[in-house]
């Protein structure tokens, strides 16, 4: 390997975002927050590397794993570089804004770093763009971001959009009291969440002796009934689910209806016993995907927000989209058109052609082709005489 191409090299989940990619994506990052904005969510940003002790408490302790670590040569504390920003907003949301009104609509974007990626997302480094409701709870609270989210995805051109919706709570909540309820049997708790999230029916199955007929029976129906909305409630409502499991299939019920309500066009799935990525959430979450699209493109839900700092809780509930699925799904841009401008062309003259949507490049030299210059530079145009003039086919090619 030459030196040169040794010094190109980056690390695996690395890479550099060249024009006019980066414009792009910074243009399509301006619309999403410019939308959330227009729904009353304040834009905050927080430190891309925070002591370790309040990255990674409360809801960011799930992101212990993925996070770099280093030494501040300041206080000689460990530091963390942030795998996820949904933490870093619910730390200012119990601290610095712990006594603005509620409830508090935040918004965020800015880039994440990862130990690791994923069969989905190989990236470590991404760029993720949200908003976070914080101090509201129920259903209308759960519909308000999934339509906002949902709508400002369409209004950028992601077309042909899905949201997968999901209750991780349901499980947990079914089995409460039983051998594989909470302070039952760890080992069969471990097994019967393998199965789940590996979608194993047999193994489910295999189960039965140990979690009882009665339990059995109703999870592998859950883990069946995965699909279209309509039909997977029409499922869970026939289980005879009782208490909390009931509850919080009557809350998913109620989202379901004021989702459709808003968006009558919108595809919703269900996935009952669905809980990889939810693993802190205490409600409905959901995933929005685009057909043709690898990986999702964002996630979100409910949880309790408190960052690691003092007792109290909050209901919350928002989401986070990642750039990198968001950009693959929005059309490309029309490229701008750019005119060559010859060296000493006036200030004001290039300053009125920026105004009226052109890219300049000014030549630097006297005495060149401002034909083949421009060619050359990759510009459609060239200014001549006061006039915007195309540049020749042959010039081009």
């Amino acid at each position: 390997m030459s030196n040169k191409a040794d010094k190109a090299l980056l690390p695996a989940g690395m890479s550099d975002v060249l024009a006019p990619d980066a414009a792009f994506e910074a243009s399509v990052l301006d619309r999403l927050l410019a939308d959330f904005s227009g729904h009353g969510y304040d834009r905050v940003a927080p430190p891309l590397i925070e002591f370790e002790k309040s990255l990674l408490t409360g809801i960011g302790a799930g992101q212990a794993g993925q996070t770099f670590r280093l030494m501040d040569p300041i206080s000689q504390k460990m530091m963390g570089v942030r795998a996820d920003m949904t933490p870093q907003i619910a730390r200012i949301a119990s601290t610095r804004m712990i006594n603005a009104p509620r409830p508090l609509r935040l918004s965020y974007a800015g880039q994440v770093l990862r130990v690791r990626g994923s069969q989905l997302r190989p990236e470590r480094q991404f760029t993720q763009a949200g908003a976070e409701l914080i101090g509201a709870d129920g259903a209308a609270a759960d519909t308000e971001v999934i339509v906002m989210a949902a709508n400002a995805l369409r209004n950028i051109g992601v077309k042909d959009l899905s949201c997968d919706l999901g209750l991780p709570t349901l499980v947990p909540d079914f089995c409460r009291g039983g051998p594989a309820g909470e302070g039952g049997n760890a080992d069969l708790q471990a097994r019967l969440r393998q199965a789940l999230d590996r979608k194993d029916a047999a193994a489910v199955a295999g189960l039965s002796d140990e979690l009882g007929e009665y339990t059995a029976g109703p999870l592998a129906a859950m883990l069946a009934a995965a699909g279209p909305a309509v039909d997977t409630l029409k499922v869970l409502g026939g289980l005879g689910l009782k208490s909390d499991a009931l509850a919080g299939l009557e809350l998913l019920n109620d989202v379901v209806d004021r989702v459709r309500s808003a968006l009558p066009d919108l595809t919703m799935t269900i996935d009952p016993v669905e809980n990889r990525g939810f693993e802190y959430h205490t409600g409905v979450t959901f995933t929005f995907f685009a057909k043709g699209v690898r990986g999702e493109l964002g996630n979100g839900g409910r949880y309790l927000a408190n960052g690691g700092f003092g007792s109290d809780r909050e209901a919350a509930t928002g989401f986070t989209l990642f750039m990198d699925t968001v950009l693959r799904a929005v059309p490309a841009p029309v490229p701008a058109s750019r005119v060559f401008l010859p060296a000493k062309t006036a200030v004001q003259a290039a300053a009125d052609l920026r105004s009226e949507g052109w890219i300049t490049v000014a030549g630097l030299e006297d005495g060149s082709d401002s034909e083949t210059e421009a060619a050359r530079l990759g510009c459609s145009h060239r200014l001549d005489a006061g006039k915007v003039r195309a540049i020749k086919k042959e010039n081009k090619e």
